[in-house]
C-alpha cells in the first residue's frame, strides 16, 4: 500500500484498483461475524482455501472472511457472488460439495440454501429472504462485501472518498452544517443531535479538542458496534477523522471493551494501515490537517458506557460518572472540549457527507432521521443484526424481518435499549420505532438492543434479572443509584421467593421516581425503566406472585409446585433416581408421590419424566 501524498495520487490508485477488479469473478464470502466465529468460520475459510487450491481455483476464485452477514441464527453463512447464492448452516463437511457443484459446475446446493421460515420456500439468493428485503442497510452495507483487514477492499467500495471531499472542498463549518441538516442523532443513548453537539464543541474556548468513539457496548444481547468494529473498522476511523476536522481536534480515541479482542485487533490494523496510507498523522493528504487515533481498552465496567465515566477511564482514573454540566463538549477529556459519539454514529458520517444531508434526512421520521441498527435476539426465528429506517414498526421488525416467534408461540413483550430499557407489550406492536415513540411507552432507543419474549417469559423475573445486572454494574458513587438498586433487588427477591407484599409495589414505584430524578448518571436514571414498564403493563403478574404465590409463566421456581399424576405415572422411578433430597416415594410400577415439605423445587423430576406424569404449576 503506497503512502498517498495528494488527492490525485489517491484518485489514480483507486482507478487502477477498480480496473484490476473483475465484476464477474466468483467470490466466496464466509461470514466471520460475532455469530459465526464461534461456529468455526475461520476453520471453514481455511477449508475453502484448501479445496480451491486442490481444484486449481486458487487465484481464480476470490475468498474472503468478511464481517457479519446479519442472519446470525443460521450460521455459518456463505455467500457466493456475483450470483448472490446464499448458503446457511455450512459446515466443514459441506465445503467440497459447494466447491464442486457451485464453483466448478455452476449448480447450487439446494439443501444448504436459505428458506423462508414461514412458508418453507427456498430463497436461492440473499435478497429473496424476507429478513433482507425490508432492510435498508447503510452502516451495515459493506459488512458482507469486504475483507475487514484489507484497506484495498475499503477503497474499492468508496472508502476515504468522503475524507478527500471534506479536506479539499468543505470548511469545518460546512461539515457541521451538513451533519446538522441530516438530523443525525447519537446512536448510543439519549439521541442528542450530533451536529448540535459538534457545534457546541467547536465554539468552546481553547485550542485543543478531542474526539472519542464509544465502543464500550455492554448491553446483554447487543453486538451492533462490535460487528461494525470487526467488519468495517475503516468506516469508524474515516468518520472520526471527518469529525476531528470539523471541530478542530488533532487526537482521537476509540474506547473498546476488553471483551472484544477481535475488534481491538482489527481496529489496530486499520489504524496502522490508515497511517501508512497517509490518512492519519501529520499533514493528511498534504492538506495541512493533522489527526491521529489511539485505542483505549476498557476493563468490562458497564458504567463506562456513560460518557463521563468513559472519560475518567481513559484518563487513568476509576470509571465513575461526573455531575453535568459542564458537558464533555465543553469540558471533557483532561478538562478540554471533547466529542463522544458511539461507533454506529461515526460510521454514519462518511455516508452523510458523501451522499448529502438531504438524502439522509429523507429517511426515517420527522424527529428521528436515517436508519438504525438493531441486534434482534431472544424468542424470534431470525436472530441477528438488522438495519431499518427509523419509524419501522416493532411488528415489521419482529415478524417481517425476524420471522416471528418460534413454534408459533404468542408474542409477549420486547425490551429495547438494553438493561435500562422498558418492556413493551403486544398492544404496541404497531408502534413506530423512533426516539420519541419509545420514550412515550416507557422505553428507550439506547444503542439498539432488542430482546423479544414469548409467553414463556415471566416479566417479574425479566425485570429482576436486569435490576440484578444493573446492581452489579453500578459504580456505587451516588446514593440514589447504589441504595435504590439494592432495595429494588431486595424487593424482587422477596416477590419471586413468595414473600412479596402488595405494599412492595407502591414502594418500588416511589423508589423509582426518586432514582430517576436524583441519580448522577444515565445508569441510575434509566435503571427504573424495566421496573416501571413491567409494573404498568404486567402488574397482574406481580399480583399473581404476591397474592396467589404463583408464577403464571412457571419460571420462578420457589413458587412452583410439583405433583405426580397417578393416572399417567408408570412407576419407572426415573424421578426417584434424579431427586437430590429423596422427596419422591413409591413402589416400582406404581404411581409415585412427592413430599411437598421435602421438595426443593429443583425441577429435576419434571425434566427426567418421559411420560409427562410430573406436573408443574
Amino acid at each position: 500500500m503506497p503512502r498517498f501524498e495528494s488527492v490525485d495520487h489517491l484518485t489514480e490508485y483507486r482507478r487502477q484498483l477498480k480496473a484490476r477488479l473483475d465484476p464477474n469473478q466468483l467470490q466466496v464470502l464466509v461470514c466471520a461475524g460475532p455469530g459465526c466465529l464461534p461456529l468455526g468460520s475461520e476453520e471453514l475459510a481455511q477449508a475453502f482455501q484448501e479445496a480451491l487450491a486442490e481444484k486449481g481455483l486458487d487465484g481464480k476464485v476470490a475468498l474472503k472472511a468478511t464481517g457479519c452477514h446479519g442472519l446470525c441464527a443460521h450460521g455459518v453463512r456463505v455467500l457466493i457472488r456475483p450470483r448472490e447464492i446464499a448458503y446457511e448452516r455450512v459446515t466443514l463437511a459441506d465445503v467440497p460439495e459447494i466447491v464442486e457443484a457451485t464453483l466448478v459446475n455452476g449448480q447450487p446446493v439446494e439443501r444448504l440454501m436459505q428458506r423462508d421460515p414461514t412458508s418453507g420456500a427456498l430463497c436461492p439468493c440473499k435478497a429473496d429472504l424476507p429478513f433482507y428485503q425490508a432492510q435498508q442497510p447503510l452502516v451495515l452495507r459493506k459488512l458482507d462485501l469486504i475483507d475487514p483487514e484489507s484497506l484495498d477492499d475499503y477503497l474499492a467500495v468508496g472508502g476515504y472518498r468522503t475524507l478527500r471531499k471534506v479536506l479539499f472542498k468543505m470548511t469545518p463549518d460546512d461539515v457541521i452544517d451538513a451533519v446538522e441538516q441530516s438530523g443525525l442523532r447519537g446512536r448510543g443513548g439519549a439521541g442528542f443531535l450530533t451536529g448540535r453537539k459538534w457545534r457546541i464543541c467547536r465554539e468552546a474556548e481553547g485550542d485543543v479538542r478531542f474526539i472519542i468513539s464509544n465502543g464500550d457496548e455492554g448491553d446483554p444481547g447487543a453486538f451492533m458496534d462490535r460487528a461494525v468494529m470487526e467488519g468495517d473498522p475503516h468506516s469508524v476511523i474515516e468518520g472520526m477523522i471527518v469529525g476531528g476536522y470539523a471541530i478542530g481536534a488533532r487526537q482521537g480515541y476509540i474506547y473498546v471493551r476488553h471483551e472484544y479482542p477481535l475488534a481491538v485487533k482489527r481496529l489496530r490494523l486499520a489504524i496502522e494501515q490508515a497511517r501508512e496510507a497517509g490518512f492519519l498523522g501529520a499533514n493528511i493528504l498534504r492538506s495541512g490537517f493533522n489527526f491521529d487515533i489511539k485505542i483505549a481498552q476498557g476493563s468490562g465496567a458497564f458504567v463506562c458506557g456513560e460518557e463521563t465515566a468513559l472519560i475518567s477511564s481513559i484518563e487513568g482514573h476509576i470509571g465513575e460518572p461526573q455531575p453535568r454540566p459542564p458537558y464533555p463538549a465543553q469540558a471533557g477529556l483532561f478538562g478540554l472540549p471533547t466529542i463522544i459519539n458511539n461507533v454506529e454514529t461515526w460510521a454514519n458520517i462518511p455516508e452523510i457527507i458523501n451522499m448529502g444531508p438531504q438524502w439522509y434526512a429523507a429517511m426515517g421520521t420527522e424527529n428521528s432521521k436515517g436508519t438504525k441498527v438493531f441486534s434482534l435476539v431472544g424468542s424470534v426465528n431470525h436472530t441477528g443484526l438488522v438495519e431499518v429506517p427509523m419509524g419501522t414498526t416493532l411488528r415489521q421488525i419482529i415478524y417481517d424481518l425476524g420471522g416471528g416467534i418460534p413454534d408459533g408461540r404468542p408474542f409477549k413483550a420486547v425490551q429495547t435499549g438494553g438493561p435500562s430499557g422498558g418492556c413493551i407489550p403486544a398492544q404496541f406492536l404497531d408502534l413506530p420505532v423512533d426516539y420519541d415513540s419509545l420514550q412515550q411507552v416507557g422505553s428507550i432507543m439506547g444503542s439498539g438492543g432488542m430482546i423479544v419474549m414469548d409467553d414463556t417469559s415471566c416479566m417479574v423475573d425479566v425485570s429482576r434479572y436486569f435490576i440484578g445486572f444493573l446492581y452489579d454494574e453500578s459504580c456505587g458513587k451516588c446514593t440514589p443509584c447504589r441504595e435504590g438498586l439494592k432495595q429494588l433487588k431486595h424487593f424482587y427477591e422477596e416477590i419471586t421467593q413468595g414473600r412479596g407484599e402488595e405494599a412492595h409495589l407502591d414502594l418500588m414505584e416511589e423508589l423509582c421516581q426518586a432514582m430517576a430524578g436524583a441519580s448522577i448518571c444515565g445508569l441510575g436514571q434509566s435503571a427504573v425503566n424495566p421496573v416501571l414498564s413491567t409494573l404498568k403493563y404486567f402488574r397482574h403478574e406481580y399480583e399473581a406472585h404476591i397474592r396467589d404465590k404463583k408464577c403464571p409463566a412457571l419460571v420462578c421456581r420457589p413458587l412452583l409446585t410439583y405433583t405426580v399424576d397417578p393416572e399417567t405415572c408408570t412407576g419407572c422411578l426415573a424421578c426417584v433416581r434424579e431427586c437430590p433430597v429423596a422427596a419422591i416415594s413409591g413402589k416400582k410400577k406404581e404411581a409415585q408421590e412427592i413430599d411437598q415439605e421435602l421438595c426443593i423445587k429443583c425441577g429435576l423430576c419434571f425434566e427426567s419424566c418421559q411420560f409427562d406424569a410430573v406436573r408443574r404449576e
